[in-house]
């Protein structure tokens, strides 16, 4: 069987050193010696001021609405896995769907001002598959407006824009950590901002709002990370440049495969430098698609349809907004598999199964 993913697993002996360290403390979680060691080695190795463990990316999602304090209309993707308008929701506001471009795959920024309304408070963008969004733009246009800017970039631990980690935009950024991803802690998530105003609020918002043993500076929640998962990532984060090289070589074998075959690829940022988190196609039409799924699935082969179906065709955000280029391609996309152990064998059968169930 070739899945869609398998997560990267350091030697057993490396994790079970530091969890070795757990069991002599007996301090499995609340801000234990690992996590602290965890953020400080994310630090070094983002080139980052400040960031925080916790313990998914979706809550990272969630503080970092609260801790804008945002009401009202928040501008977003569609094209995003449903957490990024979930957490809009969960947060009391609205998304409110502006289309992507269909290069890129991101919140198309030439659209974005014709979505604001006075009760728009917010943009919040997708870096989708790792790939930076247009930050300049979307940076230019929230100036202009009096909005803040949260950026989804789940994908995008290893990419970096204007040679700087993808982190560092926004007035928040976050990130996640779990197992799909290809730097994990198993279960978790990183908040990251400029701001160290925000930074304290969010440490607060993660904590119950705990300001000293008895006095609270926040309504909080439980967004803490324990000391098992920070030792996944102290040993993973010493294979991170070997799992980025690896992944770029695999992607560029791959892309080399699949030419001349009438697919899309994903246009990546020329200001960036990718970190290869996805392997992303886009067929001619939705029924090649489907065609082709079904003929990989028949070789045990699992690609994933993400993301599909487009976040405004959902009933449950009840939106009203038409956004034509995320649901083509939403119905033309699959991500083929890619990890660290798969080989360029692996992905000749997967582009000959291809080849054949489109040429049948």
């Amino acid at each position: 069987m070739i899945p869609v993913t398998k997560p990267f697993l350091p030697p057993k002996e490396e994790v079970y050193q530091l969890l070795d360290q757990v069991w002599e403390r007996q301090w499995l979680t609340n801000n234990g010696p690992l996590v602290n060691e965890f953020e400080d080695q994310l630090k070094k190795y983002l080139g980052l001021p400040h960031l925080l463990f916790v313990n998914n990316g979706t809550l990272a999602l969630q503080i970092a609405i609260k801790a804008l304090g945002l009401s009202g209309e928040i501008i977003t993707t569609p094209f995003s896995f449903i957490a990024t308008s979930n957490c809009i929701v969960w947060e009391g506001c609205k998304p409110v769907f502006v289309d992507i471009c269909a290069d890129s795959f991101n919140l198309d920024p030439s659209l974005i001002e014709a979505a604001i309304t006075p009760a728009t408070t917010a943009i919040l963008a997708t870096h989708v598959f790792g790939n930076p969004c247009a930050i300049d733009e979307i940076a230019k246009i929230a100036t202009k407006h009096k909005l803040k800017v949260i950026y989804d970039a789940a994908h995008c631990f290893g990419s970096s824009y204007q040679n700087q980690s993808v982190f560092a935009y926004g007035d928040i950024s976050i990130t996640s950590f779990h197992a799909t991803k290809l730097f994990h802690t198993v279960e978790g998530g990183g908040l990251f901002s400029n701001s160290v105003a925000l930074i304290e609020k969010m440490a607060f918002l993660r904590n119950f709002g705990y300001n000293g043993p008895h006095t609270f500076a926040e309504v909080g929640i439980n967004g803490k990370n324990s000391e098992f998962h920070a030792a996944m990532g102290l040993a993973n984060i010493k294979y991170i440049d070997e799992i980025l090289d690896k992944r770029k070589s695999l992607s560029n074998y791959y892309r080399g495969q699949l030419q001349d075959m009438g697919l899309q690829f994903q246009e990546l940022n020329t200001h960036s430098n990718y970190n290869h988190s996805y392997m992303p196609v886009v067929f001619q039409d939705s029924a090649s698609t489907s065609k082709v799924v079904e003929a990989l699935e028949a070789n045990h082969i699992f690609p994933r349809r993400y993301f599909y179906p487009s976040l405004n065709t959902i009933p449950l955000f009840n939106a009203s907004e038409s956004c034509q280029v995320s649901e083509s391609i939403a119905s033309r996309i699959l991500c083929l598999p890619l990890y660290h152990t798969l080989t360029p064998a692996d992905i000749d059968f997967i582009v000959l199964t291809i080849k054949q169930s489109l040429s049948s």
